[in-house]
């Protein structure tokens, strides 16, 4: 599958060519011409604070996103959604959010599932178009779902099941009894979860704690307004999931770890073959070291990096191919969203069809495994956001997290190989790694650390989002939040807090 032509809104089009002309690896005269060309063309004004009015353009479709997920995704009441989902878009780091539950410049169209924010400035207003199996998927600034354009959205070609909780005894389906086990404390496991819910901080807010012994689900407990069903953004814990889909498509053949990506980086040569990043392998960009511009990390996400994607109806793939290098492969980690981009691009690469790349998920992993209440998100071209836009409920991730208990093995069944389990948990070979925090697309525990089994591993995201899996104590632990300020919530502490739980 080839890169296809993807119109842009002339703004963030000549944004995007503004950006690129101060990174020292653009130097071709042809280029900076060509960027000149699209500005005019765009008809930006001179002068214009374009990267202010963009930065608004992402606030406001973070909010529009985050309102039609959590209406039509999780089913959350617009209350909850103002008092919890948006909680994170207080100041300093960004203006309060359009209004509150009784009303504001935002408008929520109940029959199309769609939710518009900053409908009093209709250029810089975002709307969020619900869309069943994918979620919300969200559209440029200024452009309305029309007829036309909800037509045009991706379709996915094997729906989920009903939300309907399956007569399977867990982990195989929903029915379960929590029981305790042989060498559990149980006064010590509810005094850990006590500490996770109880924080005396009004930024860290539990929404979920779950943990499982084997495949005994020893604890369960929810904040009110959460339960079994209800699905949250996992944020960057969609990063472990694209993670354990490219490894199945390595253990099949279609991939290889230390090969080349086969994608057409832009802008395009005439001269492709002497493109210095086409020697970037998977390996590299799983181990988030490709050496490629780190736009996420100078602070410019919500300006300049993957809050295009996210919130502002960019391509996943133009994103993912138009970043140069910087670095030699392999040499430096720099933890940056648009690594899994670009790694799902070269994974969509391996499908014949657009229509088998959509289904694959589905087909190869959340049906095997149960999880049923889970969601990928894409963008408007149809290209999987798994970097972050993804919708699950605790007991999936917790299925997600007994399947690497397990070694990759589901029941009698294999979905992933045990190699590619040893190479997520792998520290990433970079230099800047010395505490080997990172692996391929999960964290490990940091060598400083003493007080928790090194062999534990863990799918982390934004507001608290954690799936840890610890091999020696054959436990796996999920705890969901909607966390918010910068007092992060340490999920090694409460790796500890439950261990205490199984000391004799």
């Amino acid at each position: 599958m080839r890169t296809r032509g993807q119109g842009q809104v002339g703004s963030f089009v000549a944004s995007r060519c503004f950006d690129g002309m101060h990174q020292i690896y653009i130097l071709k005269k042809w280029f900076f011409a060509h960027c000149l060309m699209v500005v005019l063309l765009a008809g930006l004004p001179a002068g214009a604070d374009w990267r202010e009015d963009r930065r608004q353009s992402i606030l406001h479709g973070v909010q529009a996103v985050l309102m039609c997920n959590g209406l039509f995704t999780s089913h959350r009441s617009l209350d909850a959604i103002f008092a919890q989902e948006l909680a994170f878009l207080r100041p300093p780091r960004f203006e309060l959010p359009l209004g509150t539950a009784a009303g504001g410049a935002y408008r929520i169209d109940p029959v199309q599932k769609a939710v518009t924010v900053g409908i009093t400035a209709p250029e810089a207003a975002v709307t969020a178009v619900f869309r069943e199996g994918f979620g919300c998927i969200v559209l440029p600034p200024g452009l309305l779902p029309t007829g036309d354009l909800l037509a045009s959205l991706p379709i996915d070609p094997s729906p989920p099941v009903p939300l309907l909780l399956s007569d399977k005894t867990w982990p195989f389906g929903d029915q379960m009894k929590i029981a305790a086990a042989e060498r559990v404390n149980v006064q010590a496991l509810e005094a850990a979860g006590d500490w996770a819910f109880n924080r005396g901080n009004p930024e860290q807010v539990t929404t979920s704690l779950l943990i499982t012994s084997q495949d005994a689900m020893i604890y369960e407990r929810y904040a009110p307004g959460f339960d079994a069903q209800t699905r949250q953004r996992t944020w960057s814990v969609a990063k472990s999931i694209a993670a354990t889909l490219i490894g199945q498509r390595v253990q099949s053949g279609h991939l290889a770890l230390d090969m080349p990506l086969d994608v057409d980086y832009l802008p395009e040569l005439k001269n492709s073959e002497a493109d210095p990043r086409r020697s970037i392998t998977l390996r590299h960009v799983l181990n988030m070291s490709s050496g490629l511009d780190p736009v996420d990390n100078k602070g410019m996400e919500y300006q300049n990096g993957s809050g295009l994607v996210y919130w502002a109806g960019d391509s996943a793939e133009r994103a993912a191919l138009g970043r140069g290098l910087v670095r030699t492969p392999g040499k430096v980690w720099d933890y940056e969203n648009y690594e899994t981009l670009l790694a799902v691009l070269a994974f969509k690469r391996t499908f014949e069809s657009e229509e088998k790349y959509l289904a694959f998920p589905r087909q190869a992993l959340l049906e095997p495994l149960g999880m049923n209440h889970t969601v990928i998100g894409v963008d408007r071209f149809g290209d999987y956001i798994l970097s972050s836009q993804v919708y699950s409920s605790a007991r999936d991730l917790a299925r997600f997290g007994l399947l690497h208990l397990g070694g990759g093995l589901w029941g009698d069944r294999r979905l992933v190989s045990e190699d590619w389990i040893e190479f997520v948990r792998s520290p990433a070979p970079a230099a800047n790694n010395p505490k080997q925090l990172n692996g391929g697309h999960w964290w490990l525990v940091p060598n400083d650390r003493d007080d928790v089994p090194k062999d534990a591993y863990c799918a982390a995201g934004h507001r608290g989002q954690f799936v840890i899996v610890l091999p020696s104590q054959g436990l796996v632990i999920v705890r969901r939040g909607l966390d918010f300020g910068g007092q992060g919530f340490d999920h090694w502490d409460l790796t500890r807090k439950v261990l205490k739980a199984f000391e004799a």
